[in-house]
């Protein structure tokens, strides 16, 4: 299953001038369709990602003809597309619900879309009792954990974002967006020698990492080393020059060189 972009869900981290949110990936099918309706199913989807509003008209009229779920899908990938998240929210919980026991992993993927259009919504409580519905079924899923300490963060609960993160580290100790975001976390609570080192650790694994760059600038920057933190930004840039981060890096020199005037 295919997650929104880090960008995305670190804005709720970033300081200074935070990414604009990014649309969501187009989710991967939760169920193949059947073979008659295969084609249509593919052709709506790649619709959903490239013209949502022409996507919602045609998956509108296939739900009418007894299109299924594969319709449902599509309309709400397309909703996601329109930024009405809420429907799509609605629609993606609707279908998780329709799957009994033995069913868990389609159950997990619908309920996971679902959390993270709630969290686009900015309805946090729901995206949150969603995401905990399908971490219950699948308690070591790190996107999972991911999506809940994100959405803890977002309602400043930062220590129960941390505690999710950690589970994520112990299940997937490689992974670099773990760190980031726990990292971020940590900056948030002030405690910066935590938050360093994650950052670190994460530049470790992937020393091009652009959110992570930008992040270690942020720090620098809260700890005192102007000059550190602008060449972590001013390689943000360079890295990933149309990117959310780079966006970010630009507006935190700007308000660094605003600061030194």
């Amino acid at each position: 299953m295919t997650r929104i972009g880090l960008v995305t869900f670190l804005s709720a981290f970033l300081a200074a001038a935070a990414p604009v949110p990014a649309p969501a990936d187009e989710p991967t099918a939760v169920e193949p369709p059947a073979s008659g309706r295969k084609a249509d199913y593919e052709a709506c989807m790649k619709l959903a990602e490239e013209e949502p509003a022409k996507a919602k008209a045609s998956a509108d009229a296939w739900a009418a003809k007894d299109g299924g779920a594969p319709a449902e899908h599509c309309l709400a990938v397309a909703l996601i597309g329109l930024g009405r998240h809420v429907e799509a929210a609605k629609i993606l919980e609707r279908l998780a619900d329709d799957y009994g026991p033995g069913r868990d992993e389609l159950k997990v993927a619908l309920l996971a879309q679902a959390g993270q259009a709630w969290f686009l919504a900015g309805v946090l409580e729901r995206a949150g009792a969603v995401q905990t519905a399908a971490l219950d079924l699948a308690p070591r899923d790190v996107d999972l954990l991911i999506d809940r300490s994100l959405t803890l963060a977002a309602g400043k609960l930062y220590w129960g974002a941390i505690d999710d993160l950690n589970e994520a580290n112990a299940v997937a100790p490689a992974r670099p967006d773990v760190l980031i975001y726990r990292a971020s976390a940590y900056r948030l609570l002030e405690s910066y020698g935590l938050a360093m080192e994650d950052i670190q650790a994460a530049l470790s694994i992937d020393p091009k990492e652009p959110v992570a760059l930008l992040e270690r600038g942020n720090l620098y920057r809260l700890t005192g080393e102007d000059e550190l933190a602008r060449d972590d930004w001013a390689r943000v840039i360079a890295l990933a020059p149309a990117s959310d981060a780079a966006g970010a890096a630009r507006a935190n020199l700007r308000s660094l060189e605003a600061g030194a005037e």
